[in-house]
């Protein structure tokens, strides 16, 4: 196992990524790699600048370094100063930016009354961009961003003087559109929309960012102006589809990358197998539950967990000297990497440890930039980051990459990657993967990584749960018309007509008009309301705020919060207030909360006949507590006690897909009747774990049941459904590919090495169950004779 204590961080030549991977590899207990891949350096392909850019333009470029366009840049530049839509899908560090720079700037330059809007999907992102642009010192231009940070006593000049201003689709939701009179000046100028990283505009975010870019459209064609977007994205699959369904627009893509790119040493990495007396005890006795029952305990961990393994890695790093930024799924994730790569580095040389840091969503605007400075000037060498740094903020000089658990999507995995050798040198990317199927397929399946193509955006701008509530935005802000039908798209006139017949729209020979004095509430990214603020009791400090969708798993009474890498334990969540009150403790155990479902069929959209087995695609209702928690040692993921937990119910109508099969065949394939749960909960299990490998979601997107006889279809049944009113895509995108998905499912079981079932293929991190009953020889039958009926 690694440690940093091994490693001299004493002054020295930095090493090679090949060296600093040997020498990772030498501090762990046995070989964790289990593929390494070179990615070949590759010579970039310049292009003359385009004879419209203005020689002040080509000047501040020049100062930048940039001395010509790369041939993708000057391609995607004319494309959009000619006046097209486009969108430029090219790799991490492919200078993206120029491409929407260049003919926006010089439109601004050219015109003085033109303006631009340009939209990022992280404050990190703006503030970035914002410094890019700033930095270049052209005349006029006044760049500012407006977001949830600006002062108010700046916003007001912001919207009279600035020509290039840079704010997110949550404020141009909840702020700009809502105030559009107050903006009149500034959209009836506008030149160009710029959406930055729009990749990750998918599902019930994405859905909904389409529709508010339909209303910015609306209320700039009644301005008068018909802006040009321009916009970029990671390699994706089929860019331009993607980008039209969000638009609403015709759009070009450009995706042949002619950047230059440093070599890749990339290496699949697999956390050791823990020995017995490591795990959780072998037998542990079952915990009493305060209810009064015997809660059944979970199998045992049998590989080192991912976050331990890369928090090592990061003060392997950092003591090497190495510039190394650690992408950690989860915001706690990301605060425990930090908190235990600083207590390994003080353990090998005092001191060193206040040079690692965690950054994440939550923080105040200030520890932000705080953190964002101190990273790019060096004086932090180690970063343990949420996806918030995933996107294009230039970290120059970050030497590694380290990547804890599969990031959902291939388009994400190479985007993260992609944050280390920015400027052209040699670099190392490290996928340490979690104890789940999904990871152990990949890494043992690395053809699945680098040699399959980028997946498709998936998003659906017809869901009723997004076009209503947003048809209702666009009402208060100007009467809907039989035109608009045609830019908001299918469902447009039935989402209208029951916005009329639940009395929030009035229909009149001019269109239709919102009918209350307030503001429909709509939540953009779909995160279950409004953010609850986490809140000192003892000092009233404000700590940060949590998403609202998460804060019954996340500020459950009892539950460990951290920030910062402090520890608080929360004291009581008010829910009606928003508010959760925190003390500050050292516990050595962390919590996790386990909820209930129930599942019932509304209606089938579509299906597949295939004998013994069917395959099922349709809306379902879904209700779902969070009823308890367990607490567990920190050092041995050991399960102290599960605490019982009354929170209210939550109710969501949304998108599944399902299967059946028929009694006869099960016992057909030697799956006994008392087996048959289990069997079918295993299946679900690592279905729902090797769904994002077809999907751009994440297992955390999207949820399960299983039942042996499930009432509406009087067979044994499993369900995979969205985890969003309305569903996000997810769903029908499994009943498309539904014998690949199962494929890989029913092999990543079958080739993993344990007998009876683990995290790496059938256990389940958020299952309400305690990961029982689940059998996995039971669960391979199941999905043979599945696939053996199901059509490919």
């Amino acid at each position: 196992m690694s440690s940093a204590a091994t490693v001299s961080a004493g002054p020295g030549p930095e090493p090679s990524p090949v060296d600093l991977l040997r020498r990772l590899r030498a501090h762990s207990a046995g070989d964790p790699v289990t593929h390494v891949e070179r990615v070949p350096a590759r010579a970039g392909v310049p292009a003359p600048w385009p004879p419209w850019a203005p020689p002040e333009l080509r000047e501040a470029f020049a100062r930048r370094g940039v001395v010509a366009p790369w041939r993708h840049q000057a391609e995607a530049a004319t494309l959009a100063y000619d006046g097209g839509h486009v969108v430029l899908a090219t790799g991490t560090a492919s200078g993206k930016s120029l491409a929407y720079q260049l003919p926006s700037l010089a439109t601004l330059l050219a015109d003085p009354r033109a303006t631009v809007l340009y939209l990022a999907p992280t404050k990190a992102l703006a503030a970035d961009q914002l410094r890019a642009v700033a930095g270049l010192e052209l005349e006029g231009i006044r760049p500012a961003c407006y977001d949830g940070d600006t002062p108010r006593a700046e916003r007001e000049w912001i919207r009279r003087h600035s020509r290039f201003v840079l704010t997110n689709p949550d404020m141009l939701h909840h702020g700009i559109l809502p105030g559009h009179a107050q903006w009149s000046g500034f959209l009836r100028r506008l030149a160009y929309v710029v959406i930055d990283e729009c990749h990750t505009y998918r599902g019930v975010f994405g859905s909904h960012v389409a529709h508010v870019l339909r209303r910015l459209r609306r209320q700039c064609a009644r301005f008068g102006a018909t802006p040009v977007f321009v916009l970029a994205s990671a390699t994706s699959g089929d860019p331009a589809t993607a980008a039209e369904r969000l638009t609403g627009l015709p759009v070009t893509a450009v995706t042949e990358d002619a950047s230059p790119r440093g070599g890749v040493t990339f290496a699949l990495w697999e956390p050791p197998l823990l020995p017995p007396d490591s795990s959780a005890a072998a037998s542990p006795a079952p915990t009493q539950a305060a209810g009064g029952h015997d809660d059944v305990p979970d199998l045992i961990q049998v590989r080192r967990s991912a976050l331990r393994e890369t928090a090592d890695l990061l003060a392997d790093t950092v003591a090497e000297g190495v510039r190394t930024l650690a992408f950690v799924r989860s915001r706690k994730g990301a605060e425990v990497v930090a908190a235990s790569a600083r207590r390994a580095l003080d353990e090998a040389v005092p001191g060193l440890g206040k040079r690692v840091a965690a950054y994440r969503g939550g923080y105040l605007r200030e520890e932000r930039r705080e953190l964002e400075r101190a990273l790019l000037h060096g004086d932090l060498l180690g970063l343990a980051s949420t996806n918030a740094l995933e996107l294009g903020v230039d970290l120059i000089g970050l030497d590694a990459v380290l990547i804890c658990g599969y990031p959902g999507t291939r388009a994400s995995l190479w985007q993260q990657a992609g944050r280390a050798g920015r400027s052209g040198q040699e670099a190392l990317a490290v996928l340490v993967a979690r104890d789940d199927p999904l990871d152990t397929y990949l890494i043992h399946h690395p053809e699945a990584i680098f040699g399959a193509p980028v997946e498709a955006t998936v998003l659906d701008p017809a869901n009723p749960y997004v076009l209503a509530p947003q048809l209702a935005c666009a009402a208060v802000e100007a009467p809907l018309t039989p035109a608009d039908l045609t830019l908001f798209g299918d469902g447009a006139k039935e989402a209208i007509d029951e916005l009329v017949a639940a009395g929030a729209l009035r229909q009149r020979p001019t269109g239709w008009y919102w009918r209350h004095r307030e503001r429909p509430e709509v939540d953009l990214r779909g995160e279950g309301g409004a953010p609850v603020c986490v809140v000192e009791s003892a000092t009233g400090r404000l700590l940060g705020t949590v998403d609202g969708g998460s804060s019954h798993f996340l500020l459950h009474p009892g539950a460990v919060y951290l920030h910062q890498g402090v520890s608080y334990v929360v004291d009581e969540l008010d829910l009606a207030d928003g508010c959760a009150l925190v003390h500050a403790e050292e516990p050595d155990w962390s919590t996790h909360a386990r909820d209930v479902t129930d599942l019932s069929v509304v209606s089938v959209r579509s299906y597949v006949d295939a004998g013994p087995v069917g395959m099922f695609l349709g809306e379902v209702d879904v209700t779902s507590q969070v009823v308890s928690y367990q607490r567990r040692r920190i050092a041995t993921g050991e399960v102290i006690d599960t605490r019982p937990l009354d929170l209210p119910t939550r109710e969501l109508r949304t998108v599944a897909v399902w299967f059946t099969l028929s009694p006869q065949s099960l016992t057909a394939a030697g799956v006994q009747a008392p087996d048959v749960p289990g069997a079918l909960h295993a299946a679900e299990h690592a279905a729902i774990g090797l769904l994002p490998l077809m999907a751009t979601c994440d297992r955390w997107d999207i949820g399960g049941l299983s039942t042996a006889v499930h009432p509406d279809t009087e067979a044994p049944t499993v369900f995979v459904y969205d985890g969003h009113p309305g569903g996000a895509g997810f769903a029908e995108r499994a009943y498309g590919t539904a014998s690949a998905w199962l494929r890989a499912t029913r092999d990543a079981i079958a080739e993993c090495g344990c007998e009876t079932g683990c995290p790496s293929c059938v256990q389940s991190p958020k299952c309400g169950n305690g990961n029982n009953p689940l059998s996995k020889p039971d669960a391979i039958r199941v999905l043979d004779v599945v696939l053996a009926n199901l059509p490919a």
